[in-house]
């Protein structure tokens, strides 16, 4: 036997859309308070109504006092009324209790009254009565209270019948209203619609609600990050490109010069040729990467660390190069324990290699490269220190750039123009910049990058396009 399905309830949630859940909570407010309004308006008709008809009631009994002589007598003979009419009940009594005056069905009432207003039950009905005594008889004027609630009732409903016809215009007036205001947005929406991916122009915010306004600018402070970010990619893949172009046609030149060696020796030394190529190629890739990586903020979050533990790590990674150019590393560390600061390890550990690469690079055989970390005041400041030919102060914002190469250099010419601005994007990334001066002591380059205690990374806000030399 197959089980029949068990429905699924669906739950109910507020509608995707801002302008249905305007007009939703807009009309179940003006429907919550029509209702609250209409039974209000009930209540104070049916209380208006039962004042009304105990004014009457009290006019009718005042105008029957001034209309009967002082000394009326009960009739011998009663005659029945033409008109039998049980609503509406007046009756006479003098002062000894005889009946001088009554009404259709008048019998019914009791023959004593008391004085003023009163209900009483007679039969199935129930009479609001009103009881005046003057000096010589005593007037009563009931009102059936069925009926009298039918009449109230009455005027109750049609005192409610312009505020029903007034809740849907007031409701059809609103979905007019919010269609309206939300208009600007409906626009803002169809021009992005209308767009082509490659259009990232600012969106105009004219005639928005102001409370729409910051976002359309926020917006546009967005799409002009994005903007720069794809101007500054397609500098990067250009410059990378024509960066890139030279070593690979040196290597095709290399390959073919291997293909015609003649003799052994002439093929192993194009093979050095080709194997060093390869190398900088590797390199000039591997610092690419560094660079697209850094520059788009894909670092490790930011934990405490100590800077002077990372010189030695960065020092023993450039000590073989060091070697190889016949040029001596030195290290200055703190005289005290420094603070911990907020960082990313891998990433201070390049830029302190790149800043080492750099000065060897550029420094003479038999010179020097000294790294210092001192305190100052609330501050740690990193030295890296040359005794090369320096750079001239012209250039020395323009070597921060992408693929800018000092002309002031030696002898080493093979650098890829990489190295400080990867050091100066980690630098940007940790809230630091990197100062460039000459070294007082040593009388070449020296690169200052200033930590803070409360230093933490800086998430990065677009890249900003560079040009090449």
């Amino acid at each position: 036997m197959t089980r029949a399905a068990t429905p699924i309830r669906r739950r109910w949630s507020w509608p995707a859309s801002l302008r249905a859940r305007l007009l939703l909570g807009l009309l179940a407010a003006v429907a919550c308070t029509a209702l609250a309004q209409g039974w209000l308006a009930y209540q104070s008709a049916l209380a208006e109504a039962d004042a009304l008809f105990d004014y009457q009631m009290q006019q009718t009994a005042y105008a029957l006092r001034a209309g009967l002589p002082p000394n009326a007598q009960p009739s011998g003979s009663r005659v029945q009324p033409q008109y039998p009419n049980d609503e509406l009940i007046v009756q006479v009594w003098s002062n000894e209790g005889l009946r001088i005056f009554e009404s259709s069905l008048g019998a019914l009432l009791p023959q004593r009254a008391v004085l003023g207003f009163t209900e009483v039950q007679v039969g199935a009905s129930t009479y609001r009565v009103f009881s005046l005594q003057t000096p010589a008889q005593v007037i009563q004027v009931a009102h059936n209270l069925a009926a009298r609630r039918t009449l109230a009732r009455q005027l109750a409903w049609r005192a409610l019948l312009p505020l029903a016809v007034m809740a849907p215009l007031l409701a059809l007036i609103l979905w007019w209203t919010v269609r309206r205001q939300l208009a600007p947005i409906e626009r803002v929406r169809a021009q992005l619609a209308q767009r082509q991916a490659q259009d990232l122009a600012a969106v105009s915010d004219a005639g928005l609600p102001s409370e729409v306004q910051p976002l359309v600018q926020e917006l546009n402070l967005l799409l002009a990050r994005v903007t720069k970010a794809f101007a500054a990619q397609q500098h990067f893949v250009a410059d990378a490109a024509h960066e890139l172009r030279s070593p690979l046609a040196a290597l095709q030149l290399q390959l073919t010069a291997l293909r015609r060696a003649g003799d052994e020796s002439t093929r192993e030394q194009q093979l050095a040729r080709l194997e060093a190529g390869l190398a900088r190629a590797s390199h000039l890739v591997a610092q690419l990467l560094q660079l697209a990586r850094q520059e788009a903020g894909a670092t490790s979050p930011a934990q405490p660390l100590q800077l002077q533990e990372l010189v030695p790590l960065a020092l023993a990674d450039a000590a073989a190069s060091a070697a190889q150019q016949g040029v001596e590393l030195g290290w200055e560390p703190p005289g005290v324990d420094l603070p911990a600061v907020q960082g990313q390890a891998e990433a201070l550990r390049i830029l302190l290699r790149n800043l080492l690469d750099n000065a060897i690079r550029y420094t003479p055989a038999g010179g020097q490269v000294v790294v210092r970390l001192q305190a100052e005041g609330a501050q740690q400041v990193l030295t890296v220190a040359d005794s090369g030919p320096g750079i001239a102060p012209a250039e020395r914002e323009r070597v921060l750039d992408r693929f800018y190469r000092a002309s002031c250099s030696s002898r080493h010419t093979s650098g890829s123009g990489l190295g400080l601005a990867i050091a100066e994007a980690i630098a940007r990334q940790h809230g630091s910049r990197l100062q460039l001066d000459a070294d007082p002591e040593l009388g070449g380059l020296r690169v200052r990058v200033v930590w803070g205690r409360g230093l933490a990374l800086v998430p990065p806000t677009g890249i900003e396009p560079v040009s090449s030399a």
